[in-house]
């Protein structure tokens, strides 16, 4: 039984066209380059989760198939990968129970204080209930399972704060990042995709995330054959981007469908 990871957004903080449509470098006729916020949708089974309800999140689950998920995966708390949770509103109140949300204690902590209403509901409770029930990661390295979904987090140096990634059997998902202790490589080792943040690209001086000389090193460890490119640019168009890119190497693009072995 194979699974699919779905881009449903595949831009960095901006998304392509920025706010003005503004396009950049990247061509506006390459229906590839219009990105919205990083997002994904993971399926295995009957079980499906979100990995991050940045603001573009409603449009893009509107475009899938899909009338609700089992839980939403937090790879960190900043604006362009959260600021779409109060989405999570209508499809929790069409479910049975709380929605379970996971992330690491800096992320969890950080959504509760900004939206607490999310966690612990409204003065009218009738109307504004408890929507969404916190799960701190304890171990990274550890299997967690979402109904029949398996997967393990690790974490991820953005430089500013630490991120999470997550590995579900052969296909692994990074999203800000900078670069990986020796931790994250080991949990990573083996897998035959790798979904990563490619947002510095050529940079020589990468600040807050990896740029490709990175991820072809930490690749050297991790052995994956295929790596998709994702966090794209303003600066990075689709079509240069595939002829620029080294075999194994690919541009992401919102819509695409990947397929995974599960745990």
């Amino acid at each position: 039984m194979n699974g699919i990871l779905t881009i449903l957004g595949c831009g960095n903080s901006t998304g392509v066209p920025s706010i003005g449509n503004y396009w950049g470098v990247c061509d506006p006729a390459e229906p590839k380059n219009r990105r919205s916020r990083c997002s994904a949708l993971v399926e295995s089974g009957q079980a499906s989760v979100i990995i991050d309800t940045g603001p573009d999140f409603r449009e893009q689950f509107n475009k899938t198939d899909k009338a609700n998920i089992d839980a939403v995966l937090y790879s960190h708390p900043h604006g362009d990968h959260v600021n779409g949770i109060d989405d999570l509103r209508g499809l929790v109140l069409r479910r049975k129970g709380k929605m379970p949300v996971f992330g690491n204690a800096f992320t969890v902590k950080d959504l509760q204080a900004r939206f607490p209403y999310m966690f612990e509901g409204g003065a009218l409770a009738a109307l504004y209930p408890p929507l969404l029930e916190p799960f701190i990661f304890d171990d990274f390295g550890k299997s967690y399972q979402v109904q029949t979904l398996h997967f393990i987090p690790f974490a991820q140096d953005h430089k500013t704060c630490q991120t999470v990634g997550y590995r579900f059997g052969d296909l692994a998902y990074s999203v800000d990042l900078l670069n990986l202790e020796t931790d994250a490589l080991h949990i990573l080792h083996g897998i035959k995709t790798w979904v990563v943040d490619c947002a510095a690209y050529k940079s020589d001086e990468p600040s807050v995330h990896a740029n490709l000389r990175t991820i072809m090193l930490l690749n050297e460890t991790i052995g994956a054959k295929r790596v998709v490119l994702t966090s794209l640019s303003l600066g990075m168009d689709y079509q240069s981007l595939k002829k620029d890119l080294p075999p194994g190497y690919e541009p992401a693009y919102d819509g695409l469908q990947i397929p995974f072995t599960p745990f």
